[in-house]
């Protein structure tokens, strides 16, 4: 499996065009469930129903293939609510909508004043790399976009996840690695990308096991507080878990067909997030970051 980030959209052959449309998509690829009402975010394109990330996937393209200027830095850093709440128009509200507004304003206005307004000049001025002595692509984008930066404070130890980050440098590797575009040299290095699906899948799986009081927490729909003990353990047995069922498959693998986290992580996110809505609920926390 591989995961790349299209799916089934079609953002054209032109690689900077693939790299714009994976940047947008990671920087706003979080939250498509109400807080309040617990419904999903959902919208109608291509002659079917979709859901979720491929809801935002879906208003995306089509905005790109309506002429609006969706990956230029310039629109993003002027962008206003009204504006972006119509690009998402769904069957509700996109979830966080004014965070979402906020961090394309902050994005673009970094575009504009370093890399001429275009997300593919920033990737090209990066080594494809997560870690490159600070010049890896995972590097630079936690370090020059805030919204990137996704770490929690654990009683005075800061836990470091980067899950839209890596995910990102993932889904470019997948889309372009062959071509000779853009191929991540160091795909070892890459964690889990610890949303609210995988823990569902690694539950299920009887892999991680909640405390009685977390799981009727998570069954009740109560909010998870963001960087509470409770979230960063869920993210980071996330992936710990995935670690170390990656480990146990290359165990009986041939050398020559080694997986790498990212292809488990997609196989377990693919698989329980279509299972997910008659399956059970996932833990819900307010945040940007998944």
């Amino acid at each position: 499996p591989d995961g790349s980030i299209e799916g089934p959209f079609d953002f054209g052959p032109r690689p900077d065009a693939i790299i714009d449309a994976t940047l947008l998509i990671s920087s706003l690829n979080f939250a498509y469930t109400d807080f309040e009402s617990g419904e999903r975010f959902e919208t109608d394109y291509l002659g079917r129903t979709w859901a979720d990330a491929e809801a935002l996937y879906a208003r995306i393209h089509q905005a790109h293939l309506g002429d609006t200027p969706i990956f230029d830095g310039g629109f993003l850093a002027s962008v206003s609510r009204p504006e972006l709440g119509l690009i998402f128009e769904g069957s509700i509200e996109i979830p966080m909508l004014d965070e979402r507004v906020r961090i394309l304003n902050e994005i673009g206005a970094v575009l504009v004043e370093r890399y001429d307004g275009c997300f593919h000049n920033l990737v090209r001025s990066c080594e494809p790399a997560a870690y490159a002595d600070g010049n890896g692509l995972l590097e630079r984008l936690t370090s020059e976009f805030p919204r990137f930066n996704d770490v929690s404070d654990h009683h005075g130890r800061t836990v470091v996840f980067n899950k839209l980050g890596q995910l990102c440098l993932w889904s470019l590797h997948v889309a372009l690695s062959g071509t000779g575009t853009f191929a991540v040299s160091d795909l070892d290095h890459l964690t889990a990308f610890p949303d609210y699906i995988l823990p569902v899948a690694l539950e299920a799986m009887g892999i991680l096991e909640y405390t009685d009081d977390l799981s009727y927490r998570i069954a009740g729909q109560e909010l998870i507080d963001r960087d509470s003990d409770e979230e960063i353990e869920i993210r980071s047995h996330t992936i710990y878990a995935t670690a170390l069922l990656t480990d146990a498959i290359n165990a009986i693998r041939p050398v020559d067909r080694q997986v790498v986290i990212p292809q488990v992580d997609f196989r377990l996110w693919s698989t329980y997030h279509a299972a997910f809505p008659t399956l059970r609920p996932h833990h819900l926390t307010r945040t940007t970051m998944y």
